[in-house]
């Protein structure tokens, strides 16, 4: 296990603001809070801690072990490892450090590498949500030398509010998580990112559709919505679907200067609070807003940003970030 040494104290000087162009904490924790609940719930460590120590031992992804490896929690080779490596200066000259082809294997690996040994054990036995009893009990467990090592976690915890990911729900097993995102894919690659249903029993009653220009579709959580085409506006779209301007606006969280761009979704029904069962994150497979995985997934904004404690909407999420929605 990398110990905190010099090298690890300049990284913490770097968090803190004492370099330039780097990945922000909060852009970090923004790309990996997800991930570190899935730790949580699949094998008992808090996210929190996860969390700070990903901040702590990789520089919030700065270090050239992160950035070069994908290690981000700069755990060694032993005698274990046998896949991929990387070489650098820690403890003694040329380590051997563990090289991962994503970070989140890295995660994966810390969370394998806490459950699987027995000075650890003892951790276990603590609440969730305890923290301050993890953070002491990794420096007694010999995680790092520094002294200062648990003052350190806590600190970081503290600052950003990391505690509040140990309350997260549980999130879907690996395997419907992969299948959902395969089905998400594919369906985009089909330019369209929901199941087309061109002539449902729903919207047969509800619309008159040989006086549709637009081809009414429904996505997972069974509302509809339309494609915007050139030379579309909000007038000429409650028009032909017999609606108030005003109810355009509030199903899409729109205003009267927001202007459509061909391609976007129009949701003709109001957006839901959360999404359907079995459908609980979104991974963004592009970089994308908060605003925007709600329009895609037709969920409420307010209650997207309430699910992952956000307050910018329209902050940029880094591809591969993963959104809860339910």
């Amino acid at each position: 296990m990398k110990k905190l040494t010099t090298f690890s104290t300049l990284l913490l000087f770097s968090l803190l603001g004492f370099a330039n162009e780097r990945i922000s904490s909060e852009d970090y924790i923004d790309q990996w809070k997800i991930t570190a609940i899935e730790q949580m719930n699949s094998h008992a460590i808090p996210a929190s801690i996860t969390l700070a120590q990903g901040i702590l031992e990789s520089g919030s992804g700065n270090s050239q072990l992160a950035k070069n490896a994908n290690n981000h929690f700069g755990i060694k080779c032993h005698k274990v490892w046998t896949g991929k490596t990387f070489y650098q200066d820690d403890d003694e000259k040329d380590e051997c450090f563990r090289s991962y082809e994503h970070a989140a294997q890295s995660y994966e690996d810390h969370s394998d590498f806490l459950t699987s040994r027995q000075r650890y054990s003892d951790l276990f036995k603590l609440k969730i949500t305890d923290y301050v009893g993890w953070a002491k009990g990794l420096k007694r467990a010999g995680y790092a030398t520094n002294p200062k090592y648990a003052d350190l976690l806590i600190q970081i915890i503290k600052r950003y509010n990391l505690d509040q990911y140990d309350k997260m729900p549980l999130l879907p097993i690996e395997i419907e998580r992969e299948k959902e995102q395969k089905e998400l894919t594919a369906s985009r690659q089909k330019d369209t990112p929901h199941t087309v249903f061109t002539a449902t029993e729903k919207s047969a009653e509800s619309l008159d559709e040989t006086a549709n220009i637009h081809k009414v579709q429904l996505n997972r959580n069974r509302t509809r919505y339309i494609l915007v085409e050139d030379g579309d506006t909000f007038y000429r779209i409650s028009k032909e679907f017999n609606m108030g301007l005003w109810q355009l606006y509030k199903y899409n969280e729109l205003g009267k200067r927001d202007v459509l761009t061909k391609g976007e979704i129009i949701y003709l029904d109001p957006k839901r609070s959360r999404a359907s069962k079995g459908n609980n994150v979104h991974l963004c497979s592009e970089d994308m807003s908060l605003r925007e995985v709600s329009q895609y997934e037709g969920i409420k904004l307010k209650k997207i940003m309430q699910y992952n404690v956000s307050t910018d909407p329209d902050k940029i999420l880094p591809k591969g970030t993963k959104v809860i929605l339910r």
